[in-house]
Protein backbone atom coordinates (compact mmCIF):
# COMPACT_ATOMS: atom_id res chain seq x y z
CA UNK A 1 0.00 0.00 0.00
CA UNK A 2 1.23 3.88 -0.90
CA UNK A 3 1.61 5.54 2.62
CA UNK A 4 0.90 9.26 2.03
CA UNK A 5 2.48 10.86 4.63
CA UNK A 6 0.91 13.68 6.80
CA UNK A 7 2.68 13.87 10.10
CA UNK A 8 5.39 15.94 9.38
CA UNK A 9 4.97 17.95 12.69
CA UNK A 10 5.69 15.01 14.35
CA UNK A 11 8.94 14.29 12.53
CA UNK A 12 10.18 14.78 8.85
CA UNK A 13 12.08 12.50 6.94
CA UNK A 14 16.25 13.50 6.67
CA UNK A 15 16.86 14.91 3.19
CA UNK A 16 18.99 12.98 1.14
CA UNK A 17 21.83 15.70 0.85
CA UNK A 18 21.66 15.60 5.05
CA UNK A 19 21.96 11.53 4.91
CA UNK A 20 25.31 11.82 2.67
CA UNK A 21 26.84 14.82 4.70
CA UNK A 22 26.71 12.33 7.47
CA UNK A 23 27.38 9.72 6.17
CA UNK A 24 31.36 9.93 6.00
CA UNK A 25 31.65 11.07 9.97
CA UNK A 26 29.58 7.30 10.75
CA UNK A 27 33.14 5.73 9.38
CA UNK A 28 36.50 6.88 8.51
CA UNK A 29 35.86 10.72 9.49
CA UNK A 30 35.08 9.60 13.04
CA UNK A 31 36.65 12.10 15.68
CA UNK A 32 36.36 13.28 18.99
CA UNK A 33 36.31 17.56 18.67
CA UNK A 34 38.21 17.94 21.87
CA UNK A 35 40.94 16.14 21.09
CA UNK A 36 43.87 17.90 19.77
CA UNK A 37 45.64 15.37 17.13
CA UNK A 38 44.58 16.24 13.56
CA UNK A 39 42.02 14.17 13.50
CA UNK A 40 40.37 15.94 16.31
CA UNK A 41 40.45 19.50 14.91
CA UNK A 42 39.14 18.02 11.92
CA UNK A 43 36.50 16.82 14.19
CA UNK A 44 35.91 20.36 16.02
CA UNK A 45 36.22 22.13 12.58
CA UNK A 46 32.76 20.50 11.75
CA UNK A 47 31.35 20.95 14.33
CA UNK A 48 31.97 24.80 14.17
CA UNK A 49 31.05 24.79 10.31
CA UNK A 50 27.77 23.37 11.44
CA UNK A 51 27.25 25.77 14.38
CA UNK A 52 27.69 28.57 12.28
CA UNK A 53 25.04 27.31 9.64
CA UNK A 54 22.47 26.65 12.56
CA UNK A 55 23.45 30.73 13.65
CA UNK A 56 22.45 31.72 10.42
CA UNK A 57 19.06 30.12 10.27
CA UNK A 58 18.25 31.48 13.71
CA UNK A 59 19.79 35.12 12.79
CA UNK A 60 22.42 34.77 15.70
CA UNK A 61 26.20 34.57 16.18
CA UNK A 62 27.90 30.56 16.26
CA UNK A 63 29.08 31.19 19.52
CA UNK A 64 25.62 31.35 20.63
CA UNK A 65 24.46 28.13 19.48
CA UNK A 66 24.38 25.10 22.25
CA UNK A 67 24.15 22.06 20.52
CA UNK A 68 21.99 19.39 22.70
CA UNK A 69 19.79 15.99 21.84
CA UNK A 70 16.14 16.99 21.46
CA UNK A 71 14.30 19.85 21.27
CA UNK A 72 12.82 18.76 24.49
CA UNK A 73 16.53 19.34 26.27
CA UNK A 74 16.77 22.91 24.48
CA UNK A 75 13.88 23.73 26.57
CA UNK A 76 14.86 22.09 29.56
CA UNK A 77 18.45 23.77 29.72
CA UNK A 78 16.33 26.97 28.91
CA UNK A 79 13.99 26.86 31.98
CA UNK A 80 16.09 25.42 34.39
CA UNK A 81 19.54 26.92 33.37
CA UNK A 82 18.04 30.51 33.30
CA UNK A 83 15.78 29.84 36.89
CA UNK A 84 19.10 28.33 38.44
CA UNK A 85 21.01 31.48 38.12
CA UNK A 86 17.69 33.75 38.85
CA UNK A 87 18.20 36.04 41.54
CA UNK A 88 16.41 35.32 45.02
CA UNK A 89 13.78 37.96 44.52
CA UNK A 90 13.21 37.10 40.49
CA UNK A 91 12.07 34.01 40.35
CA UNK A 92 8.57 33.57 38.99
CA UNK A 93 8.43 31.55 35.37
CA UNK A 94 5.40 32.49 32.82
CA UNK A 95 4.44 30.23 30.27
CA UNK A 96 1.28 29.85 28.58
CA UNK A 97 -1.72 27.44 28.30
CA UNK A 98 -1.09 25.56 25.05
CA UNK A 99 2.83 25.31 25.70
CA UNK A 100 4.89 21.57 24.35
CA UNK A 101 5.03 19.41 27.40
CA UNK A 102 8.58 19.58 27.42
CA UNK A 103 8.42 23.32 28.75
CA UNK A 104 4.62 22.66 30.59
CA UNK A 105 6.02 19.42 32.97
CA UNK A 106 9.58 21.08 33.28
CA UNK A 107 7.48 24.31 34.69
CA UNK A 108 5.35 22.36 36.87
CA UNK A 109 8.83 20.70 37.92
CA UNK A 110 10.15 23.92 38.93
CA UNK A 111 7.21 25.08 40.53
CA UNK A 112 7.05 21.84 42.67
CA UNK A 113 10.49 22.72 43.43
CA UNK A 114 9.52 26.33 44.84
CA UNK A 115 9.52 28.58 41.66
CA UNK A 116 6.31 30.40 41.07
CA UNK A 117 4.85 29.80 38.05
CA UNK A 118 2.13 31.69 36.44
CA UNK A 119 0.17 30.23 33.09
CA UNK A 120 -1.39 32.82 30.96
CA UNK A 121 -4.64 31.34 29.06
CA UNK A 122 -5.13 31.84 25.42
CA UNK A 123 -8.18 32.75 23.24
CA UNK A 124 -10.20 30.64 21.42
CA UNK A 125 -8.02 30.65 18.54
CA UNK A 126 -4.98 29.80 20.77
CA UNK A 127 -3.17 33.28 20.33
CA UNK A 128 -1.56 34.54 23.15
CA UNK A 129 -2.52 37.95 23.51
CA UNK A 130 0.67 40.29 24.97
CA UNK A 131 -1.45 42.62 27.19
CA UNK A 132 -2.77 39.64 29.23
CA UNK A 133 1.03 38.56 29.23
CA UNK A 134 1.81 41.90 30.69
CA UNK A 135 -0.89 42.00 33.09
CA UNK A 136 0.19 39.15 34.85
CA UNK A 137 4.40 40.12 34.98
CA UNK A 138 5.63 41.98 37.69
CA UNK A 139 9.49 42.63 38.59
CA UNK A 140 10.11 39.13 40.39
CA UNK A 141 9.40 37.36 36.81
CA UNK A 142 12.91 35.68 35.72
CA UNK A 143 11.48 33.97 32.70
CA UNK A 144 8.80 34.03 30.07
CA UNK A 145 8.50 30.72 27.96
CA UNK A 146 5.96 31.06 24.46
CA UNK A 147 6.10 28.97 21.66
CA UNK A 148 6.55 30.80 18.52
CA UNK A 149 4.09 27.50 16.65
CA UNK A 150 2.09 25.41 18.39
CA UNK A 151 2.33 21.97 17.30
CA UNK A 152 -1.13 21.06 17.36
CA UNK A 153 -3.04 23.40 16.68
CA UNK A 154 -0.48 25.34 14.26
CA UNK A 155 -1.43 28.71 15.70
CA UNK A 156 1.97 31.30 15.22
CA UNK A 157 2.81 33.30 18.25
CA UNK A 158 3.07 37.05 18.23
CA UNK A 159 6.76 36.36 19.75
CA UNK A 160 7.99 39.75 19.31
CA UNK A 161 5.80 41.65 21.27
CA UNK A 162 5.62 39.26 23.95
CA UNK A 163 9.31 39.82 23.96
CA UNK A 164 8.85 43.14 24.25
CA UNK A 165 6.57 42.90 27.04
CA UNK A 166 8.82 40.42 28.63
CA UNK A 167 12.07 42.87 28.76
CA UNK A 168 9.92 46.16 29.47
CA UNK A 169 9.36 44.08 32.99
CA UNK A 170 12.96 43.14 33.09
CA UNK A 171 12.56 39.44 32.07
CA UNK A 172 13.89 37.05 29.61
CA UNK A 173 11.93 35.71 27.14
CA UNK A 174 12.73 31.88 26.08
CA UNK A 175 11.23 30.76 22.71
CA UNK A 176 10.01 27.28 22.09
CA UNK A 177 10.37 27.45 17.99
CA UNK A 178 10.66 23.83 17.21
CA UNK A 179 8.03 24.09 15.07
CA UNK A 180 8.67 27.06 13.65
CA UNK A 181 12.39 26.12 12.11
CA UNK A 182 12.55 25.66 8.77
CA UNK A 183 8.70 27.25 8.10
CA UNK A 184 9.06 30.79 9.00
CA UNK A 185 11.89 32.71 8.69
CA UNK A 186 13.50 33.43 12.14
CA UNK A 187 15.97 36.45 13.50
CA UNK A 188 16.33 36.02 17.31
CA UNK A 189 18.26 39.20 17.02
CA UNK A 190 15.70 41.44 15.33
CA UNK A 191 12.38 40.10 17.75
CA UNK A 192 14.44 39.98 20.40
CA UNK A 193 14.50 37.07 21.93
CA UNK A 194 16.93 35.58 24.42
CA UNK A 195 16.84 32.24 24.35
CA UNK A 196 15.31 30.24 21.17
CA UNK A 197 14.93 26.13 20.90
CA UNK A 198 15.27 24.25 17.52
CA UNK A 199 15.15 20.45 16.65
CA UNK A 200 16.22 18.80 13.13
CA UNK A 201 14.06 15.99 12.99
CA UNK A 202 11.37 18.78 12.32
CA UNK A 203 13.33 20.60 9.08
CA UNK A 204 14.40 17.26 7.19
CA UNK A 205 17.42 16.93 9.53
CA UNK A 206 18.00 13.53 12.19
CA UNK A 207 16.74 12.72 15.22
CA UNK A 208 19.22 13.17 17.95
CA UNK A 209 20.55 16.49 17.17
CA UNK A 210 19.01 20.08 18.39
CA UNK A 211 20.42 23.48 19.12
CA UNK A 212 19.28 26.29 21.93
CA UNK A 213 20.41 29.67 21.17
CA UNK A 214 21.37 31.76 24.60
CA UNK A 215 22.05 35.55 23.34
CA UNK A 216 25.59 36.50 24.73
CA UNK A 217 25.86 38.26 28.34
CA UNK A 218 22.75 35.50 29.55
CA UNK A 219 24.32 33.51 32.63
CA UNK A 220 22.73 29.63 32.53
CA UNK A 221 23.77 26.73 35.06
CA UNK A 222 24.05 23.63 32.36
CA UNK A 223 22.16 20.45 33.16
CA UNK A 224 24.89 17.87 32.55
CA UNK A 225 28.12 18.40 33.96
CA UNK A 226 31.75 17.10 33.66
CA UNK A 227 33.37 18.61 30.85
CA UNK A 228 34.25 21.75 28.63
CA UNK A 229 31.90 20.96 26.03
CA UNK A 230 30.11 23.56 24.16
CA UNK A 231 31.44 26.66 26.38
CA UNK A 232 31.17 25.11 29.31
CA UNK A 233 27.29 24.86 28.96
CA UNK A 234 26.29 21.28 28.02
CA UNK A 235 29.63 18.51 28.99
CA UNK A 236 29.63 15.39 27.05
CA UNK A 237 31.54 14.55 23.67
CA UNK A 238 29.90 15.67 20.85
CA UNK A 239 27.20 13.44 18.82
CA UNK A 240 29.07 14.17 15.55
CA UNK A 241 27.66 12.79 12.80
CA UNK A 242 24.36 14.48 13.81
CA UNK A 243 25.98 17.89 14.43
CA UNK A 244 26.64 17.67 10.88
CA UNK A 245 23.63 16.65 9.70
CA UNK A 246 21.82 19.46 12.13
CA UNK A 247 24.30 21.68 10.40
CA UNK A 248 23.39 20.40 6.92
CA UNK A 249 19.70 20.89 7.29
CA UNK A 250 19.60 23.93 8.46
CA UNK A 251 21.79 25.46 5.62
CA UNK A 252 19.15 23.67 3.55
CA UNK A 253 15.79 25.05 4.95
CA UNK A 254 17.93 28.32 5.20
CA UNK A 255 18.18 28.18 1.20
CA UNK A 256 14.43 26.78 1.11
CA UNK A 257 13.45 29.84 2.54
CA UNK A 258 15.18 32.60 0.95
CA UNK A 259 13.41 30.92 -2.08
CA UNK A 260 10.13 31.07 -1.06
CA UNK A 261 10.35 27.41 -1.47
CA UNK A 262 8.85 26.68 2.31
CA UNK A 263 5.18 28.46 1.20
CA UNK A 264 4.12 25.30 -0.79
CA UNK A 265 3.37 23.07 1.57
CA UNK A 266 1.14 25.24 3.41
CA UNK A 267 -0.32 25.96 -0.08
CA UNK A 268 -0.84 22.04 0.30
CA UNK A 269 -2.32 22.51 3.58
CA UNK A 270 -4.77 24.75 2.39
CA UNK A 271 -5.82 22.77 -0.43
CA UNK A 272 -6.31 19.54 2.35
CA UNK A 273 -8.77 21.83 4.74
CA UNK A 274 -10.48 22.85 1.83
CA UNK A 275 -11.15 19.31 0.12
CA UNK A 276 -12.04 18.30 3.74
CA UNK A 277 -14.00 20.91 4.43
CA UNK A 278 -16.22 20.47 0.96
CA UNK A 279 -17.01 16.89 1.28
CA UNK A 280 -17.41 16.91 5.34
CA UNK A 281 -19.80 20.18 5.46
CA UNK A 282 -19.86 19.33 9.93
CA UNK A 283 -15.92 19.27 10.17
CA UNK A 284 -14.59 22.22 12.02
CA UNK A 285 -10.86 23.78 11.69
CA UNK A 286 -9.12 23.67 15.61
CA UNK A 287 -7.28 26.92 16.22
CA UNK A 288 -6.80 30.34 14.40
CA UNK A 289 -8.08 29.86 10.60
CA UNK A 290 -5.38 32.83 9.79
CA UNK A 291 -2.61 33.43 12.04
CA UNK A 292 -1.66 29.96 11.60
CA UNK A 293 1.13 27.44 10.13
CA UNK A 294 -1.25 26.40 7.29
CA UNK A 295 0.43 23.20 6.92
CA UNK A 296 -0.78 21.99 10.35
CA UNK A 297 -4.25 21.40 10.08
CA UNK A 298 -6.20 20.11 13.03
CA UNK A 299 -9.78 18.95 12.07
CA UNK A 300 -12.16 18.26 14.54
CA UNK A 301 -14.96 15.88 13.14
CA UNK A 302 -18.46 15.72 14.89
CA UNK A 303 -19.46 12.47 16.12
CA UNK A 304 -16.45 10.16 15.38
CA UNK A 305 -13.67 9.16 18.11
CA UNK A 306 -10.25 10.96 16.97
CA UNK A 307 -8.35 7.77 17.88
CA UNK A 308 -10.58 5.04 16.17
CA UNK A 309 -10.19 7.47 12.51
CA UNK A 310 -6.51 7.61 13.09
CA UNK A 311 -6.22 4.03 13.03
CA UNK A 312 -8.81 3.74 10.34
CA UNK A 313 -7.10 6.21 7.79
CA UNK A 314 -3.90 4.50 8.67
CA UNK A 315 -5.70 1.13 7.33
CA UNK A 316 -6.05 3.37 4.47
CA UNK A 317 -2.34 4.09 3.55
CA UNK A 318 -2.95 8.04 5.50
CA UNK A 319 -0.51 8.56 8.02
CA UNK A 320 -1.88 11.28 10.41
CA UNK A 321 -2.12 12.09 14.65
CA UNK A 322 -4.39 13.28 17.28
CA UNK A 323 -2.11 15.85 18.31
CA UNK A 324 1.35 15.80 19.80
CA UNK A 325 3.65 12.96 19.53
CA UNK A 326 5.14 13.37 23.18
CA UNK A 327 1.98 13.32 24.71
CA UNK A 328 0.77 10.10 22.20
CA UNK A 329 0.69 8.01 25.24
CA UNK A 330 -0.97 10.36 28.09
CA UNK A 331 -4.65 9.24 28.39
CA UNK A 332 -7.29 12.29 28.38
CA UNK A 333 -8.02 14.72 25.43
CA UNK A 334 -5.31 17.09 24.16
CA UNK A 335 -4.75 19.41 26.65
CA UNK A 336 -4.04 22.37 24.00
CA UNK A 337 -7.69 21.83 22.37
CA UNK A 338 -9.00 22.07 26.18
CA UNK A 339 -7.10 25.19 26.62
CA UNK A 340 -8.83 26.70 23.01
CA UNK A 341 -12.77 26.27 25.20
CA UNK A 342 -13.23 22.12 23.36
CA UNK A 343 -15.33 20.78 25.88
CA UNK A 344 -13.89 16.72 26.18
CA UNK A 345 -15.89 15.09 23.35
CA UNK A 346 -15.01 17.67 20.84
CA UNK A 347 -11.13 17.24 21.91
CA UNK A 348 -11.27 13.71 21.13
CA UNK A 349 -13.22 13.66 17.84
CA UNK A 350 -9.87 15.45 16.50
CA UNK A 351 -7.26 14.55 14.54
CA UNK A 352 -4.14 16.31 13.06
CA UNK A 353 -2.86 16.01 9.94
CA UNK A 354 0.47 17.97 9.08
CA UNK A 355 1.57 18.31 5.43
CA UNK A 356 5.94 18.67 4.25
CA UNK A 357 7.93 19.19 1.19
CA UNK A 358 6.76 15.40 -0.17
CA UNK A 359 3.32 16.26 0.34
CA UNK A 360 1.17 16.93 -3.00
CA UNK A 361 -1.97 18.12 -4.17
CA UNK A 362 -2.90 14.89 -5.16
CA UNK A 363 -2.05 13.70 -1.84
CA UNK A 364 -4.36 16.04 -0.38
CA UNK A 365 -7.13 15.07 -2.28
CA UNK A 366 -6.31 11.08 -1.42
CA UNK A 367 -6.42 12.23 2.06
CA UNK A 368 -9.76 14.07 2.00
CA UNK A 369 -11.45 11.49 0.45
CA UNK A 370 -10.07 8.81 3.28
CA UNK A 371 -11.30 10.91 5.66
CA UNK A 372 -15.07 10.37 3.94
CA UNK A 373 -14.40 6.37 3.84
CA UNK A 374 -13.00 6.60 7.35
CA UNK A 375 -16.13 7.64 8.78
CA UNK A 376 -18.24 6.05 6.81
CA UNK A 377 -16.64 2.74 8.10
CA UNK A 378 -16.76 3.74 11.66
CA UNK A 379 -20.23 3.97 11.55
CA UNK A 380 -20.61 1.06 10.07
CA UNK A 381 -18.80 -0.21 12.80
CA UNK A 382 -20.56 1.80 15.44
CA UNK A 383 -23.74 0.97 13.84
CA UNK A 384 -23.43 -3.33 13.99
CA UNK A 385 -22.37 -2.53 17.92
CA UNK A 386 -25.86 -0.79 18.29
CA UNK A 387 -27.60 -3.82 16.99
CA UNK A 388 -25.35 -6.34 18.70
CA UNK A 389 -25.92 -4.91 21.74
CA UNK A 390 -29.72 -4.50 20.90
CA UNK A 391 -29.79 -8.13 20.16
CA UNK A 392 -28.43 -9.24 23.61
CA UNK A 393 -30.20 -6.79 25.37
CA UNK A 394 -33.86 -8.43 23.71
CA UNK A 395 -32.48 -11.69 24.60
CA UNK A 396 -31.48 -11.42 28.35
CA UNK A 397 -34.94 -9.83 28.60
CA UNK A 398 -35.97 -13.37 27.00
CA UNK A 399 -34.49 -15.30 29.20
CA UNK A 400 -35.56 -13.09 31.88
CA UNK A 401 -39.28 -13.39 31.06
CA UNK A 402 -38.85 -17.56 30.57
CA UNK A 403 -37.47 -17.97 34.07
CA UNK A 404 -40.35 -15.67 35.45
CA UNK A 405 -42.73 -18.24 33.76
CA UNK A 406 -40.79 -20.70 35.44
Amino acid sequence: MHERYFDHAATTPPAPEVVEAMAPYFGAGFGNPSSVHRRGDAAREAVEEARAKVAALAGALPEEVVFTATGSEANNLALKGVLANAAPGRRRLVVSAIEHPSVIETARHLESTGVPLTVVPVDASGVVDPDRVAAALGDDVALVSMMWVNNEIGTIQPVAELAERAHAAGARFHCDAVQAAGKLPIDVAATGIDLLSLAGHKFHGPAGAAALVVRRRLRLRPLVHGGHQERGRRAGTENLPAIVGLGAAAERARLRLEAGLAERSQDVGDRLWGAIRARLPGARLNGDPVRRLRSIVNVRLPGVDGEAALHELDRLGITVSTGSACSAATPGPSAVLLAIGLGAEEAHSSVRFSTGEGTSGEDADAAAEAVVQAIEALRVLAGDARHDAATRAAGARGTSSEEGGR
